[in-house]
């Protein structure tokens, strides 16, 4: 989720979940130069780069279009309207062919306007509940991580809902996943099978956080064999200390985010996944926080390891 309303300034979706959380790309090199012909575009979730788009977002895109960035995924509009945001990604020289939007806490005909906005083809749900606690951001924390099977289908139905309204748009919606939809309910069932089961295949389809479902201990290549026509988009993300299942959003055990390439999920198996079912659009995303150097130059080393995945 986005920007909440009550709070100013850049919230991002797990800034609100958990408000947790700069320089500059080192050697960087021109777009041209990467963007061999037929092939995916390498792209990032700019929720990898908020602090920086928080600051200067002209500039940190252009910096992104340097390093050789070709498409971006909307994370937050912060402080911008959505022209301007438009008109940014386009001066420097970007696509953003998708965008996360704060369904289910904002209103949806506005954020489906937000997306016709930018030019964006897919309208995303980074967190989706259909049945919203009350409480702040400790109670929704709290709701996510014990959410009932009864919850999932709420959040189905909400799916449903918004997948019309964006069809109508001349949008398609996609549900974009965590960790938390795959803990077990009973009996083996998961929340994210409900999400599956319950959405209309011509309304929803789904954007997967591979990285999030390698830290619930899950196969991404599985689902995506499994569903191939449910998938549109990748995150392309990485782990380190993926030692156990972790389905609890935020909790202690949580496994160390790390550079693409430097952890432990296997970046070949998925990427060649998705490319063997056509997916055309992946994106990198790193989660905070960056311990080892700023989002920029960790932007770089995530897409060296994508390009070179994809080359």
């Amino acid at each position: 989720m986005e920007k909440m309303n009550g709070l100013n300034g850049y919230v991002t979706r797990r800034s609100f979940v958990a408000m947790a959380a700069c320089g500059v790309a080192g050697a960087a090199m021109g777009s041209r130069a990467w963007a061999a012909p037929g092939t995916i575009p390498v792209g990032i979730q700019l929720y990898t780069v908020g602090a920086d788009m928080q600051k200067d977002p002209a500039g940190t895109l252009k910096k992104l279009a340097e390093i050789g960035y070709r498409e971006v995924e909307l994370a937050s509009l912060g402080k911008l309207t959505a022209a301007q945001m438009r008109d940014m990604v386009k001066d420097a020289g970007l696509s953003m062919p998708s965008a996360h939007l704060m369904f289910g806490m904002g209103d949806t005909d506005k954020l489906l306007e937000d997306a016709k906005t930018l030019g964006a083809e897919y309208a995303v749900s980074s967190i989706l509940m259909g049945r919203p606690p009350e409480g702040g951001m400790q109670n929704f924390l709290k709701a996510l991580n014990e959410m009932t099977a009864d919850d999932f289908k709420a959040t189905a139905a909400k799916a449903n809902e918004i997948g019309q309204k964006a069809k109508a748009a001349g949008l398609q919606y996609a549900y974009h996943n965590h960790n938390f939809e795959f803990r077990d309910l009973g009996g083996g069932q998961m929340g994210y099978d409900i999400i599956l089961k319950e959405t209309d295949p011509s309304l929803v389809k789904f954007e997967a956080d591979t990285g999030w479902m390698r830290v619930a201990g899950q196969d991404p290549t599985a689902f995506l064999s499994r569903y191939p026509q449910r998938y549109v988009m990748l995150h392309i993300k990485d782990f380190k200390n993926l030692d156990k299942p972790v389905t609890h959003l935020m909790g202690p055990d949580a496994p160390a985010p790390t550079e693409v390439g430097r952890g432990g999920v296997d970046l070949k198996k998925i990427v060649d996944a998705g490319r063997k079912m056509g997916i055309k659009h992946m994106f990198v995303e790193q989660e905070p926080p960056f311990k080892e150097m700023p989002p920029l130059e960790a932007a770089q080393v995530d897409f060296t390891t994508l390009h070179g995945l994809l080359a």
